[in-house]
């Protein structure tokens, strides 16, 4: 992995890990900071959001509360898909559920940074190892 490469998958980590926290999570500024404009998501739920409803609900979602459940990411890579593109997956455990995790970052030619474009949660089921 070139040094641009390895940096880039570090900066969409980095993002990755900040929207997992819930300090993060519960600030619309900070939730709008690292999403895209165009971002969408299809949830471990199977519900759909967009940027526009995840900007809005995000801070009520489980995992936002710095009192409750934390999400526990582990064994997260990336990959350099193309100039501004990374693609990341890893696993979560949250109140004892599992999913696989994969998310998109881009980061285009403005000031903005990366930012997460796509996101995609799916359950593992309990006898999955």
């Amino acid at each position: 992995m070139t040094d641009d490469a390895a940096e880039a998958v570090r900066a969409a980590i980095e993002g990755e890990l900040r929207l997992l926290d819930p300090a993060v999570r519960a600030s619309r500024a900070e939730t709008l900071r690292l999403l895209d404009p165009e971002f969408t998501e299809v949830g471990a739920s199977g519900r759909h959001y967009t940027y526009e409803v995840m900007a809005a609900e995000l801070a009520d979602h489980p995992g936002s509360s710095a009192d409750g459940a934390l999400y526990e990411p582990s064994d997260i890579t990336g990959v350099l898909l193309a100039p501004g593109l990374v693609h990341l997956t890893y696993e979560t455990r949250f109140e004892g559920r599992r999913a696989r995790r994969s998310s998109l970052w881009r980061q285009r030619d403005d000031a903005s940074g990366w930012r997460m474009y796509y996101h995609q949660g799916t359950p593992v089921p309990p006898d999955v190892p």
